[in-house]
């Protein structure tokens, strides 16, 4: 199902945006960039291909890092087939910080995991 994505993003939710921001720029050396979603102010950074996703909010262990796929489109038949397989989803088809979607749901144990398309992507495929 989704052997033709990639990892596209990795979501870390972090208490003290600013802290996070420095850490990842000045310490580790990465490109970061703060900006304005539609829910408040999230940071991004590039590691390769690889987006780094800061968004503040309080999270209990385990519920971060989000390894997010990125798709192309399609992401109401991802969800529809994820459903269909018993996959717990969490987070219905909704509008991500950027203006893409998001879809948030469970791995067996528990992980919470992402599919991402980018705005203006087909819905259905």
């Amino acid at each position: 199902m989704l052997t033709h994505c990639k990892v596209g993003a990795i979501v870390f939710f972090v208490s003290d945006l600013a802290r996070s921001v420095a850490f990842y720029r000045d310490t580790l050396g990465l490109p970061i960039d703060t900006m304005d979603g539609h829910d408040g102010p999230f940071a991004t950074g590039e590691v390769g291909e690889l987006a780094l996703v800061f968004i503040p909010r309080p999270a209990r262990a385990g519920e971060s890092p989000v390894v997010v796929f990125s798709l192309d489109g399609g992401i109401d038949d991802h969800a529809e087939a994820l459903a269909a397989k018993g996959v717990e989803i969490v987070v219905p088809v909704s509008e991500a910080p950027d203006g893409g979607l998001t879809l948030d749901f469970l791995d067996p144990d528990g992980n919470l995991l992402s599919l991402h398309q980018n705005e203006g992507a087909p819905r259905r495929r």
